[in-house]
């Protein structure tokens, strides 16, 4: 029986829903969020393609409570477990594996049904073992008050020495802190480059005097211009070649603190003595207690991704933080790894490894009037931060974020309510504008989470999450009805470079107790994510016939999919025809946020996927002339784009017009050479010849 999605797929009612998720991905789908993943798709793409692809007959109302009770739908590119929420929301079993130890970890604790009131009793427990330790460094003297208060951020710049051993600070400007919104609201913190005095005036001023040495200057220069550094005698240096000139990292000076006052204001001031020396004080503590406490002790391996931190002597993961960092979070650790209820203690690791992503040496400051921290991530590449912002660990109620404390309650706590009540956005159209509310369309979450096959097939609700080589599965022929994925892509994106930074704490805190999490590192032999159009279709094309092997004859693979090149669609296409299916059907839909970056940063940004239906080779049908098929579908899918006044980019033009035409080859039963020409010419024809 052909499965709906073979025939269509209805993107013009699912793409408002998905472009609302995407705006706050985490509050709306918090169990893929529990921790950092990479590339994560959209829930309500996602629970649209399962439907898809085990409905038949009609598409089911989007809202409509499902049960595909009996079918197993298995994800081999699990991630984050998007797959398997949104298939055990709609009523079937779920099969996940992952080659990625930090994507099994993850995936598990976001699927496991805890008593709320069971971690908020830990947190409580937690909080009065080792709060006041970890608070008690990060406090400070505001002047004008009588007693420490808490400190909020401590603003950093990294700093370069010359051959005539000056110190440089490397700023680009002396405007450090400003309104996310500063057109409206233009007061910004400033500091003076003379006597390191903080005040406040204009964000696009470009000459203040010191209110304090009365110093002139232009806030928007400082004596970095993009690579070069400048000297106070006006002698210039790459910044790289100052940086690498010694075999540590860079060092860093501490100019400015976000902190709160007596009354419990926010407000900016110069570091003192007493800052200084509550530094020296953790890194006393640090000498003092550093083998008791579970540190990371893994290195920073060459890579794409990494290099340009190892560039800079980051050569090992604890140099990604400052003393007092590995202080608080070790003695944070420590105390989570006494819970002596595994899972409890599990999702607090968990909830520990999340907040390792706010609290180190390459974050920065967003600015004000929204939330203070970027996280290290916010390029794919883990690129040195020249004015880092240190995060407090622990937070303030109310006045932190990216905190221990803070993530407990926005993505702990709200990831187990999403299992209790898993609701979907419901879009309404009031007085010519539109209003999202949610609505719970599902049965609770409540898979018995298992990591054995045979386990796996004595429950109705379960869900099997394994860790390892998706070309080798260990269940049998035949027991999939779906495969629903979204595969690693023909790039240099290699996820086990960046999940490195998590797996170094993860390994050395729960490696004795999973296998998993005893690797050196969090890289196999066998991931996908390859930047030789060869050798990705190779290592896909294996994992692929092992779908093959353990999908039913009727069911379908089906997956999301874009790339920027004709060799990265071309990639795709050798591995999925060289594993003996047929692409039946290819759609496009809404891909993550558009503005996220670095997607935001790109000329032509693909803000589509294309969702690529693909099942065991069938008869192929007749299409007279493959070029006018693909004009056609092409031109039909531009009408129905332009019916809902989408605009579409050059890039997903692009993705449209490639993903046509190697469904259409792959139906015409067409070589490679022949695909690739079929591909060529649809792309200079329709797209104007821009990704040739």
């Amino acid at each position: 029986m052909t499965k709906i999605i073979e025939q269509d797929f209805p993107f013009e009612s699912i793409d408002p829903i998905a472009e609302s998720e995407s705006y706050r991905k985490e509050i709306n789908r918090p169990i893929y969020h529990i921790h950092k993943w990479w590339a994560k798709r959209l829930g309500s793409v996602f629970r649209s393609i399962v439907s898809g692809s085990l409905a038949e007959n009609e598409w089911p109302d989007f809202h409509e409570k499902q049960n595909f009770k009996g079918s197993v739908v298995l994800d081999p590119f699990m991630g984050s477990g998007t797959t398997l929420g949104e298939a055990a929301k709609l009523g079937a079993k779920a099969i996940g594996c992952d080659v990625n130890p930090v994507s099994t970890f993850l995936v598990r604790q976001a699927l496991t049904a805890v008593d709320k009131r069971l971690l908020e009793a830990e947190f409580d427990a937690i909080e009065v073992d080792v709060r006041e330790k970890i608070q008690n460094f990060y406090t400070t003297r505001v002047p004008g008050g009588k007693n420490p208060t808490k400190a909020l951020y401590y603003f950093w710049v990294k700093v370069v020495t010359t051959p005539d051993g000056e110190d440089v600070p490397l700023f680009s400007s002396y405007v450090f802190s400003k309104n996310a919104y500063a057109s409206k609201k233009p007061q910004a913190q400033l500091l003076c480059p003379s006597c390191g005095e903080i005040f406040q005036d204009l964000y696009n001023a470009i000459k203040v005097k010191c209110p304090n040495c009365h110093h002139d200057y232009n806030p928007q220069e400082g004596p970095v211009n993009r690579s070069t550094v400048t000297d106070s005698l006006g002698n210039s240096f790459k910044v790289k070649e100052l940086a690498t000139s010694v075999n540590t990292p860079p060092k860093h000076h501490l100019y400015a603190i976000m902190a709160l006052n007596e009354a419990g204001n926010k407000v900016y001031i110069k570091p003192t003595e007493f800052d200084h020396e509550l530094l020296k004080e953790a890194s006393d503590l640090l000498e003092e207690l550093g083998n008791e406490l579970p540190l990371p002790t893994m290195d920073v391996r060459p890579g794409h991704n990494t290099n340009q931190a190892r560039g800079y002597n980051y050569k090992y993961w604890r140099d990604f933080f400052n003393d007092r960092q590995l202080l608080t979070l070790g003695l944070l650790l420590q105390r989570i790894l006494q819970i002596k209820d595994t899972t409890i203690r599990d999702h607090f690791v968990c909830l520990f490894s999340g907040t390792l992503e706010f609290n180190n040496l390459f974050c920065s400051f967003k600015g004000e009037g929204t939330g203070a921290v970027r996280h290290m991530f916010s390029n794919h590449i883990l690129k040195p931060e020249r004015t880092p912002l240190e995060n407090s660990v622990w937070g303030v109620n109310g006045k932190s974020s990216g905190t221990f404390s803070s993530l407990f309650k926005s993505r702990l706590l709200k990831a187990k309510a999403y299992l209790e009540e898993p609701f979907d956005i419901v879009i309404e159209n009031i007085n010519e504008g539109k209003k999202s509310t949610k609505r719970v369309c599902s049965d609770p979450i409540d898979h018995q989470l298992c990591d054995k096959y045979d386990e796996f097939t004595k429950h109705d609700r379960a869900t099997l999450v394994l860790n390892g080589d998706s070309s080798q599965l260990p269940i049998p022929d035949c027991s999939v009805h779906a495969i629903v994925t979204d595969p690693p892509y023909f790039d240099f994106v290699h996820y086990s470079e960046l999940s490195d930074f998590f797996y170094a704490w993860l390994s050395n805190a729960l490696g004795d107790e999973y296998t998993y999490l005893s690797r050196p590192d969090s890289s196999h032999e066998n991931e996908v994510q390859d930047a030789n159009n060869e050798s990705f279709a190779r290592k896909i094309c294996s994992v692929f016939e092992e779908c093959h092997r353990v999908l039913v004859d009727e069911g379908l693979l089906s997956f999301s999919y874009h790339h920027s090149t004709i060799p990265g669609w071309m990639a795709i296409y050798n591995a999925i025809t060289r594993s003996n299916f047929d692409i039946v059907a290819a759609h496009p839909v809404k891909a993550e946020m558009s503005v996220a970056s670095p997607k935001s940063k790109s000329k032509n940004p693909i803000n589509i996927d294309a969702i690529l239906v693909c099942k065991k080779e069938q008869k192929p049908p007749r299409i007279d002339n493959a070029k006018d098929e693909i004009v056609k579908r092409f031109n039909s899918y531009i009408e129905r784009f332009e019916a809902i006044k989408r605009n579409l980019s050059d890039g997903d033009k692009f993705v449209i017009v490639c993903s046509q035409a190697i469904s259409i080859a792959s139906c015409l039963k067409m070589s490679e050479s022949d695909a690739e020409t079929l591909v060529t010419w649809s792309v200079n024809t329709l797209v104007c010849k821009l990704h040739t």
